[in-house]
């Protein structure tokens, strides 16, 4: 595959938005947002063109889908498994996501977004949340943005919890390996729970002849950057302002959180992911 960088289009169909390489037939990434289920980003293939660097539904996590956002204890309710765990299906509210306006893609950039409202239990709605992502194409990297919005239809409270927000489930194999790194410079386990700008993991994908590294972003202007980060035994990483504590919302309040995630073809130097954070952090919201 030709380094060059290519323009983007957009297949829109019912419950997804697929994104495409110029010339190309298969999607280098499809946005997920079917009806009634959670909305999630699912394959995103290598930049190399080799590969899918998500898994979806792993076995030792069902309710996990490639890059997805979940929260948990929101005024008790869980918005994570998905009803999957029966010691926690009574209390575990719905999905219901819509594609927003008309997706986009111009030259080597694509944007679309993503608006769900979430419900209890007995489905009243709590909250509505938008995510709007734009996705740049460089050629042996991505840089996908996501401005991830929280709008209360309820007073709320977000509980302490380990774990809730954006996460990045890879396809990790225990026999293949892979590790986790973050920008204060430490490695697997030491990662778990620490505050960071960002955290990468690195691992051997099926069909690509290297190891890719995918690396996830806080945003300075994000509620307790550098956040907290919660990295689990198959690499699964994700930034997790809850893990520091509860935080609430008011009716019709908005909380609002950037991330970007930048995908490589193959391994880079810290220092290199630390210049793509750099960027990222003097970005303004648009």
């Amino acid at each position: 595959m030709s380094n060059s960088i290519t323009a983007l289009r957009i297949d829109l169909q019912p419950g997804s938005v697929r994104v495409s390489r110029a010339g190309t037939s298969e999607p280098i990434l499809v946005q997920n947002a079917e009806t009634d289920k959670r909305p999630y980003i699912h394959p995103i293939i290598s930049p190399g063109g080799l590969g899918a660097v998500t898994e979806n539904a792993p076995s030792h996590h069902l309710w996990q889908h490639g890059l997805y956002i979940g929260l948990n204890d929101v005024n008790g309710v869980g918005f994570w498994m998905e009803g999957l765990r029966e010691s926690a299906a009574a209390t575990d509210g719905t999905f219901h996501p819509r594609i927003l306006g008309t997706p986009t893609a111009k030259g080597n950039r694509a944007r679309w977004a993503i608006g769900t409202e979430y419900r209890d239990p007995q489905g009243k709605a709590m909250l509505e949340e938008t995510q709007d992502w734009t996705l740049t194409d460089l050629g042996e990297s991505y840089e996908i943005d996501l401005v991830w919005t929280l709008r209360a239809l309820t007073p709320l409270t977000f509980g302490r919890y380990e774990y809730g927000g954006l996460f990045l489930r890879m396809p990790f194999r225990k026999e293949s390996g892979g590790i986790a790194v973050n920008s204060e410079g430490h490695k697997g386990d030491d990662t778990e729970g620490e505050r960071a700008r960002w955290v990468a993991s690195r691992m051997p994908i099926a069909d690509s002849p290297t190891d890719v590294l995918v690396a996830v972003m806080d945003h300075p202007a994000n509620l307790e950057h550098p956040v907290p980060w919660r990295v689990d035994h198959e690499l699964g990483i994700g930034p997790s302002a809850c893990i520091a504590g509860p935080w609430q919302l008011d009716v019709g309040e908005e909380r609002q959180f950037r991330h970007r995630v930048a995908v490589f073809a193959a391994p880079v130097e810290s220092s290199v992911v630390e210049q793509v954070w750099i960027s990222f952090s003097k970005e303004e919201a648009a």
